[in-house]
């Protein structure tokens, strides 16, 4: 349970987070509730995607 002073005092000593900061911990949150099979699939999936480079369906 989150205690509303607890946050508040947080909130005042470290400032708010951006919104970047909030939705990296919800994907990382997502991330974690994934069975470890399927983390290995999406962790596949962007090491591929960083290593290739993007189509252009233009070109296509």
């Amino acid at each position: 349970m989150k205690k509303p002073a607890y946050v508040a005092e947080l909130q005042n000593r470290l400032g708010a987070p951006s919104s970047e900061t909030v939705e990296s911990l919800r994907l990382l949150k997502a991330f974690l509730r994934l069975a470890p099979d399927q983390r290995s699939e999406v962790i596949e999936l962007v090491e591929r995607l960083a290593v290739e480079p993007p189509v252009d369906p233009s070109l296509s």
